[in-house]
């Protein structure tokens, strides 16, 4: 089980303040001010095959359904787990770490052009399988879909738009000055799609190829992923030999503030690594790195 922290004086509801930042990473929220400035954007093809192999054996052996969402969902989780820099939120010029991965996605209530929109909002511990996310993706998903139940951001959403027009602008306003200093209500925080660790889209799912999605100034989200539409590939290897293969291309914003370029690459080498590996996804991590003080 994950090291549980005693929060002290300056920690968030949804995170620990970072102490022992270094002055030059703890001066830069300070600099750039807003997400829509500290953007940084990268996009990685990966060939599927043994993703391919992998999913198809996990249908067969029980787990219908399970694809490349559930498969994204655990190789962060886990990615999280060596290198939880990248759990980490910039919020009122602070660095926080969270404890949990706090999983965001948008789904259509029907697949409909018509049908309405609402954000599904999942916590994850560090020490997850694959077979974890996939029982509970599935369940709040199905939840929604199935039996029509209101998510909290719904339920959110409904109470701020009886608001006049003016009063609401003046309530968000005020929202974001709590947020600012961490005293955001719970009720909030557990229904905000904009609060969390990683807010994915699996664009492939309907044909689309992966695109790159802004990260929102309001909130703390800050990574966003967006999956695009497998492709098949005709290449030639050395012997002139021409072989199909398959890809999937998948484009990241990242919120820069969080962690240094290299900590980010290093971290999602091993993102990639884990990708061409599923296999390691069955087990629970042999070790969960924690983030500095």
């Amino acid at each position: 089980m994950e090291k549980k922290r005693k929060k002290r004086f300056g920690d968030r509801r949804d995170g620990r303040r970072l102490r022992k930042l270094d002055p030059y990473n703890a001066m830069i929220p300070f600099i750039m001010k807003e997400k829509s400035e500290a953007s940084n954007y990268f996009s990685e093809t990966i060939e599927i095959t043994e993703i391919e192999r992998f999913l198809r054996k996990k249908r067969i052996d029980g787990y219908p359904g399970m694809g490349m969402l559930h498969l994204f969902i655990a190789t962060y989780i886990r990615t999280a787990a060596q290198y939880p820099g990248i759990n980490r939120f910039c919020s009122g010029q602070r660095i926080y770490a969270r404890e949990n991965v706090e999983f965001m996605m948008t789904i259509k209530k029907r697949l409909r052009t018509d049908a309405s929109e609402t954000s599904v909002k999942i916590a994850f511990e560090r020490n997850e399988t694959i077979t974890d996310v996939y029982h509970k993706l599935n369940e709040e998903i199905n939840k929604v879909r199935n039996d029509g139940d209101e998510t909290k951001t719904d339920k959110l959403a409904a109470s701020f738009m009886k608001l006049p027009r003016g009063i609401l602008r003046c309530t968000v306003g005020f929202l974001k000055l709590l947020d600012y200093f961490g005293m955001l209500p719970k009720v909030i925080l557990d229904g905000s799609p904009f609060h969390g660790s990683v807010i994915m889209t699996d664009l492939g799912s309907i044909g689309l190829p992966a695109i790159y999605h802004h990260l929102y100034n309001f909130g703390n989200l800050p990574v966003f992923i967006a999956m695009g539409a497998k492709k098949k590939v005709y290449e030639m290897d050395s012997k002139g030999n021409v072989s199909s293969k398959r890809y999937i291309e998948f484009k990241l914003v990242v919120d820069e503030r969080i962690c240094d370029g290299f900590y980010f690459s290093q971290a999602f080498k091993v993102f990639k690594s884990l990708l061409k590996s599923p296999e390691i996804l069955d087990q629970p991590p042999d070790e969960i790195v924690e983030d500095i003080e």
